[in-house]
């Protein structure tokens, strides 16, 4: 099959649509599929099977915002969204962004099947404009996307139930949805990796995701802050986004500073697996790859309780829950894990269990069918 991937974030694999995004062209091309990438990321401009639109430039101040959020701002142009559509026997769009709806436009003129994944929700992108409480503006979102793309989908993958659930509920329609987890890649295991020396006598907590507003790391600095072992948490905050300063004067009053930073792919997988616990505290998460890491590796998870997201799915019991954008209740929870260290041995047991839901090789198998029943349509 010939097919056109769309992808308005495509770039260093700091958050979860960049990560799923790559396993997928990726597992495509090991099936023998020829696959074309347009996208917006300038360092891929020239390589071959990559067509490259320009960015908007709205200036330095909004542009550096825009790159700590981790996505690029697309600036579509219509000859090389044709040139890269031209000979596609289908087109799978990543994101409902700039690119993906210009793309979508395009594509329906050229006569051309579309599939989408569903990677965002509404309060991903309300949150930035500080609105992701008004439940009609998060409405108009989810309505816009489905008028400019979903509606026109032959097949929609949604990566949760929750997710589905949530768009469906919004638009008030049935969608050609298709459940399928993101999955995680096989280098993704529970290996024995030591503490580097200096943690030997701390408590690593570690926490992956953007820093932002949906994400709530400002929860758990503050839970942290009232820990009773406050004064041997290590905590490692995994990632880059706008409320990084924000973030690292709330944590001046913690006796230990956290570690703010963005570790590669490798470097990750070995702090998941030393770690003490992960915490995954976001309030808005419709699968959440960083958090199935962990279970993956056989971490004890803590989640928290919101209705907006969907990895406390993940958690194997309610003693791995706390309510949402509370740090007490959060720091009850992380104390209580510290103080039963042999129930957390049998926790992480469960976890490790649980993991085989998110194998990534049949989870790409699934995608592969998805779009060739579209084919065969």
């Amino acid at each position: 099959m010939n097919i056109t991937i769309v992808c308005d974030v495509l770039g260093e694999e700091t958050n979860g649509t960049v990560v799923v995004t790559k396993n997928l062209i990726n597992a495509l091309k090991n099936k023998g599929h020829n696959v074309k990438i347009l996208c917006a990321n300038q360092d891929f401009k020239g390589k071959e099977g990559y067509f490259v639109v320009p960015n908007y430039n709205f200036g330095k101040p909004l542009n550096d915002y825009v790159e700590k959020v981790g996505v690029t701002l697309a600036k579509p142009d219509k000859k090389i969204i044709e040139e890269a559509l031209v000979g596609s026997d289908i087109i799978h769009i990543m994101v409902p962004l700039s690119l993906g709806l210009a793309t979508a436009k395009i594509a329906r003129k050229m006569n051309i099947p579309m599939t989408a994944g569903f990677h965002m929700q509404a309060e991903n992108f309300s949150s930035h404009l500080k609105i992701e409480k008004l439940k009609l503006a998060n409405i108009a979102v989810y309505k816009y996307i489905y008028k400019h793309l979903y509606k026109y989908c032959v097949a929609i993958h949604y990566p949760t139930d929750f997710i589905r659930g949530v768009f469906e509920s919004n638009i008030k329609k049935m969608t050609p949805g298709h459940v399928i987890s993101n999955g995680v890649h096989g280098y993704v295991q529970k290996r024995d990796v030591s503490k580097p020396q200096e943690f030997n006598d701390k408590i690593v907590i570690l926490s992956t995701g953007r820093y932002g507003r949906e994400k709530s790391q400002d929860t758990l600095i503050k839970a942290i802050a009232l820990s009773k072992y406050k004064d041997k948490i290590q905590l490692i905050l995994a990632g880059l986004g706008p409320k990084e300063k924000l973030y690292k004067r709330l944590s001046k009053k913690l006796p230990i500073q956290p570690i703010f930073k963005v570790f590669s792919r490798t470097e990750i997988i070995d702090v998941l697996n030393y770690c003490d616990l992960y915490v995954h505290p976001a309030d808005v998460e419709l699968e959440g790859i960083a958090c199935l890491e962990a279970v993956v590796c056989g971490k004890l998870t803590i989640v928290s309780d919101s209705k907006l997201s969907a990895t406390k799915g993940f958690a194997v019991s309610d003693k791995c829950i706390f309510k949402k954008r509370d740090p007490k209740d959060l720091a009850r929870v992380i104390d209580y894990w510290i103080e039963n260290p042999e129930e957390k041995k049998i926790f992480e047991q469960k976890y490790l269990e649980s993991a085989h839901n998110y194998n990534l090789d049949e989870c790409m198998d699934k995608m592969e069918e998805m779009i060739l029943s579209v084919i065969k349509k």
